[in-house]
């Protein structure tokens, strides 16, 4: 079976080595043949200068730099080979801190520990078959946050290409502090 992933160049960065074996592979099984693997976020980084992965796989707490420095770094640094990476973050907790956290980072797909060779090949396709634009803000860069457009949203317009009225800041104020 043929995937089309032969050609797919992944970095993968997990401090627990058995972790690093089983997303292997995961990915071998799904036909990825170009993998280079990290410690951590500061060896990824050392990796990404000389080898232009097209997709990074890092799990969330890793010492000394984590996967959300990491994707700050790959996002925000000027010395970023592809600040346009596409990043799925591992991690075995799923609270709603740590997935606000990687999606301010920069995160473009986050998946949870125990992993499934489904879920990782749902995110991989994801982030190939259908990417999200980028965004930059003064505070920002990374992919769209928003998952979807919301028909119900009230508030300001974020963007030219978004549609509708825009509600007034001053009626969008009122209304966040009731």
């Amino acid at each position: 079976m043929t995937t089309g992933f032969e050609s797919l160049r992944v970095l993968l960065a997990d401090d627990n080595q058995h972790m690093r074996a089983i997303v292997t592979t995961v990915l071998a099984g799904v036909g990825v043949k170009l993998l280079r693997d990290a410690r951590d976020g500061s060896e990824a980084l050392k990796v990404l200068r000389e080898w232009p992965a097209d997709l990074a796989i890092v799990d969330f707490q890793m010492f000394p730099m984590d996967g959300v420095e990491f994707t700050r770094m790959v996002r925000n640094a000027p010395d970023s080979k592809n600040p346009y990476l596409p990043i799925i973050m591992m991690t075995g907790h799923s609270e709603r801190s740590r997935v606000m956290d990687a999606r301010d980072a920069g995160v473009t797909e986050f998946v949870v520990k125990p992993l499934t060779a489904k879920a990782v090949l749902d995110r991989i396709q994801a982030v190939i078959y259908h990417p999200r634009p980028f965004v930059r803000t003064s505070s920002y860069f990374g992919p769209d946050r928003r998952r979807r457009d919301d028909p119900a949203y009230l508030g300001p317009r974020r963007r030219v290409t978004d549609k509708g009225p825009a509600k007034p800041v001053a009626d969008q104020l009122e209304w966040d502090e009731a």
